[in-house]
């Protein structure tokens, strides 16, 4: 069945690109000296940008535009640091965790960004996974483990499995939401990160998400992982019993057997969406699929994959916005960099190396493309034609964007350097 399915695939796909050492030096370089422009040292509190004890990378800077970068980002920094997991930048990736940890003990929430008027939801929750790759790639020491993981499981309980305001997010036989304290819908689908998408129709509060679920589905699994460093058996089973309830759940209320595909459920109507997104893939990297699962899952990378990586959702029915409608970037024929780090990562776990080289390759072409024509990283694409902008979104197209620069020498540093 594995050699079937990696046969139908290659069959309807193009092959791997060629991208040598050679191709991408001078993007490297240009990555390398632009951190510095990005970088924040601790700047002074005003009336809503929080001061944070340790420096830290924004998303992006364009001094003298109306929409310019001065706080960290809760999900952004996580996606940053994997470009930088290495001792010459060891101080700053700490610095940047702790800074979110300071967040959380000082306001209950790490919320979308450093700013006041942030706090009132929060960001794709990788606390515990910027805990344990910092963990693993420093050696830290298991009282450093246990004592941010203590931050983590504060997080958990308080914010992500909270069932009242203003955290009423756990709302559905123990599965979560995203939610903001406005209780909006349009504001709550900010905290999902894809601001905007055409995954929950405008109604983000009624529906549990297939990502959030498998993040907090990977914080339990880390919990379990660290209570078994810190020799704690009976905690271990505790965490390890509660990712086995969250998974069994999820697979009855998201799986689609038939397609081979995790879709958002709307509890409010106790149905599965129609919009089949990326966010299938989280499962897939947080370790939560069986063998049989993550065949299927790979099996329609096909929904998803093009000349430039991977789309973040299938191409619709019918490819218009109604009159009036929401502009969403985080939709078809979009491609984004996280998400094709999660996806890749996946594809890793369960041993599809070819064709997370493939996709991995197929995406620092398309980065590479745009950046010999123009200069320049952008924090999304069109990966249907690469030659073409990505679609706008509600606020304004960024450059030098640090999940993509991040990704870009992440995945050099996997498929290249090897």
């Amino acid at each position: 069945m594995l050699e079937e399915t990696k046969k139908f695939i290659r069959s309807v796909r193009s092959g791997t690109p060629s991208v040598l050492a050679h191709d991408v030096g001078p993007a490297r370089d240009y990555i390398e000296k632009y951190w510095k422009h990005l970088y924040r040292d601790r700047p002074d509190e005003n009336s809503t940008l929080i001061k944070l004890p340790h420096p830290y990378l924004v998303p992006a800077s364009e001094p003298g535009k109306e929409f310019e970068f001065n706080e960290q980002y809760y999900w952004d920094s996580y996606f940053i640091v994997q470009g930088m997991m290495d001792e010459d930048h060891k101080k700053l990736v700490i610095g940047m965790l702790d800074n979110l940890v300071f967040l959380f003990k000082h306001f209950g929430i790490i919320p979308n960004a450093s700013r006041t008027y942030f706090m009132g939801h929060s960001q794709p929750p990788f606390l515990t996974s910027f805990i344990m790759d910092v963990y693993d790639a420093y050696d830290m020491s298991s009282a450093w483990l246990k004592e941010h993981m203590a931050v983590a499981e504060e997080e958990y309980h308080m914010v992500w499995m909270g069932i009242a305001k203003p955290n009423a997010r756990q709302v559905y036989e123990g599965l979560s939401r995203n939610y903001d304290i406005n209780v909006l819908h349009d504001i709550a689908e900010t905290e999902s990160g894809w601001d905007m998408t055409n995954r929950f129709g405008r109604k983000c509060l009624n529906y549990l998400p297939v990502d959030l679920n498998s993040l907090l589905y990977k914080y339990e699994t880390d919990f379990a992982r660290t209570a078994g460093i810190l020799g704690d058996e009976d905690r271990q089973k505790e965490w390890l019993r509660a990712a086995h309830l969250r998974k069994a759940t999820m697979d009855r209320l998201m799986w689609d057997r038939i397609q081979g595909l995790y879709r958002d459920f709307n509890y409010v109507k106790k149905r599965r969406s129609l919009v089949n997104s990326l966010a299938t893939y989280y499962p897939l990297w947080a370790g939560m699929v069986d063998g049989k699962q993550a065949k299927m899952l790979v099996g329609n990378l096909r929904r998803f994959e093009h000349r430039g990586g991977l789309s973040t959702t299938e191409l619709p029915p019918i490819n218009k916005l109604a009159p009036g409608s929401m502009p969403i970037q985080w939709a078809y024929p979009n491609g984004w960099a996280p998400l094709q780090y999660i996806a890749i990562r996946g594809l890793q776990r369960y041993g599809f190396d070819e064709e997370a080289e493939r996709i991995a390759k197929k995406w620092l072409r398309t980065n590479l493309t745009w950046f010999e024509k123009h200069g320049n990283f952008l924090e999304k694409y069109n990966v249907v034609n690469p030659s073409k902008p990505p679609v706008k979104g509600v606020y304004p197209a960024q450059t030098g964007f640090g999940w993509t620069n991040a990704v870009f020498e992440r995945f050099c540093k996997d498929f290249i350097d090897k």
